[in-house]
């Protein structure tokens, strides 16, 4: 590998799978549809809720724009950020994205994800949980 993951390394047991899905994801922000895909993955990771990716390029470009949000995940890599602009206002770092994640996580190069707390994401209709990305208890 190029570009190991030094997460998986240091925690040999730690998971993260990327599920393919044929479900039909929406998020909305009030009346304003942001994105729609059937192209997502849905990603499983060790002690975390599941999370939602889909491709940068299903999500509405001209409501977001990029911040200089950037975080660190020792087994996906650096993630970049989007605010979302609707009638009803800036929602700042709304998405999150790996641009260039590790090896291990190639699947989500370009794929997009959610902060549930600060939008609605519907999977085939069907409200997702709106606690948003994070650890499990």
């Amino acid at each position: 590998m190029a570009n190991p993951a030094p997460g998986f390394e240091q925690h040999p047991n730690y998971a993260v799978s990327i599920l393919p899905q044929d479900s039909e994801v929406v998020v909305r922000i009030g009346n304003t549809e942001i994105a729609r895909s059937q192209r997502s993955v849905l990603v499983e990771e060790t002690k975390h809720r599941p999370v939602w990716y889909m491709p940068l390029e299903d999500v509405n470009q001209a409501l977001i724009s990029a911040t200089d949000t950037d975080t660190y995940c020792p087994f996906k890599g650096h993630a970049s950020y989007w605010s979302v602009h609707t009638e009803d206002g800036p929602v700042t770092d709304a998405i999150w994205a790996y641009m260039d994640p590790y090896d291990e996580c190639e699947p989500l190069r370009g794929y997009a994800s959610f902060y549930t707390n600060k939008v609605d994401l519907y999977v085939d209709g069907e409200l997702a949980n709106k606690d948003g990305p994070g650890w499990t208890s």
